[in-house]
């Protein structure tokens, strides 16, 4: 089984990161800071429709504080779905601010309803991780997801992904008679690819939502990370595959129920192929990222070390034995999405 004992440590956003974020419009102004944010001077625990814990906080702040905050919360809302526009504001308000004091960003969670029809969106407010910020990008230059993101010094803006949360999805909905467990199934085996060949770590159940999209006769499933945190950390090579997690277990038994391992093995090579087709189409910024990300330090040498020997022996390739940063080992792992190889085999 997977399992993470160390907490991770924050790394800050290096020149050449910066210099790409500039390049590709993801740095700009923002009216408020996440060190704003902390000026609340009171707070009460959030509890769920069953009057659970749900480890988040409601923050409240003083009065002479909170309509400049409120406002200009709304602003980056409008930056985040309308490219600044803030005619979308007029009928917006600001119903609730969270923070998570467990995460290893800390994230401020703002709650944004629409006072015409109580429609209601979320957005996050966090410290500006460098791993973070790789793991966002690489997301949405390679999976089939598109990201919403700025920064703003330390200051990081993300937009809510929506979907069911894994942990909850297991608990609630594997007994519905509607689930489809072979598209299930199938949609876990590419989400494990694109983890592996783009080394996103710690996908277990609390770190990934379910979408759920009516189709023409079935329903699809697309499998989501919301936690980028562990982009290109962890020295083990079963950290970068869910199907480690025990958390996802639920899920690796309907796979084993519902697939060989020559579908599992088609479903891996299809995935590989669209990873490389995304590759192909985002060459000039992924080589750009890459760049950045060979020069950075995001993880310490130990793990380094270890992961290029574990991705040596799995891809029987001594080149990742040179590799002297994630960045480089990343490139190496994606080089190997050419050659369309799997990367595990289903147990």
């Amino acid at each position: 089984m997977a399992i993470i004992d160390k907490k991770k440590s924050i790394y800050k956003i290096s020149k050449a990161l910066r210099a790409y974020l500039v390049e590709n419009d993801r740095e700009i102004k923002l009216p408020i800071k996440y060190s704003d944010l902390l000026r609340y001077d009171n707070a009460i625990p959030l509890l769920d429709k069953n009057n659970k814990d749900t480890l988040w906080e409601s923050v409240f702040y003083p009065q002479d504080d909170m309509k400049h905050i409120h406002y200009s919360l709304k602003k980056i809302y409008a930056i985040l779905k309308a490219d600044g526009d803030l005619s979308v504001m007029e009928h917006l308000f600001v119903d609730r601010i969270d923070l998570c004091v467990y995460g290893n960003t800390q994230p401020f969670r703002v709650r944004i309803v629409n006072r015409i029809n109580d429609n209601f969106d979320y957005f996050y407010i966090k410290n500006a991780d460098a791993s973070r910020i790789y793991g966002l990008e690489l997301e949405h230059l390679l999976s089939p997801n598109r990201m919403s993101y700025f920064v703003d010094g330390d200051t990081l803006i993300e937009e809510h992904i929506i979907g069911i949360p894994g942990d909850q999805f297991m608990k609630y909905h594997l007994n519905d008679k509607n689930l489809n467990k072979i598209r299930l199934a199938k949609e876990f085996v590419k989400f494990n690819e694109r983890c592996f060949v783009r080394l996103l770590g710690d996908m277990h159940s609390s770190n990934f939502v379910i979408d759920i999209t009516p189709d023409f006769e079935e329903v699809d499933y697309r499998i989501r990370a919301i936690d980028f945190d562990q982009q290109s950390y962890e020295g083990r090579k079963s950290i970068y595959l869910p199907q480690y997690f025990k958390q996802n277990n639920p899920l690796i038994e309907i796979g084993i129920k519902c697939m060989t391992p020559e579908t599992v093995k088609q479903y891996q090579k299809e995935e590989r192929s669209l990873i490389a087709t995304r590759l192909k189409a985002s060459k000039v910024k992924i080589d750009e990222l890459l760049q950045a990300m060979t020069e950075d330090e995001i993880s310490p040498r130990e793990n380094v070390y270890s992961l290029r020997q574990e991705l040596a022996r799995h891809y029987k390739n001594r080149d990742f034995l040179s590799c002297n940063s994630m960045g480089e080992i990343l490139k190496k792992s994606l080089d190997a999405v050419l050659e369309l190889k799997p990367s595990y085999h289903f147990p």
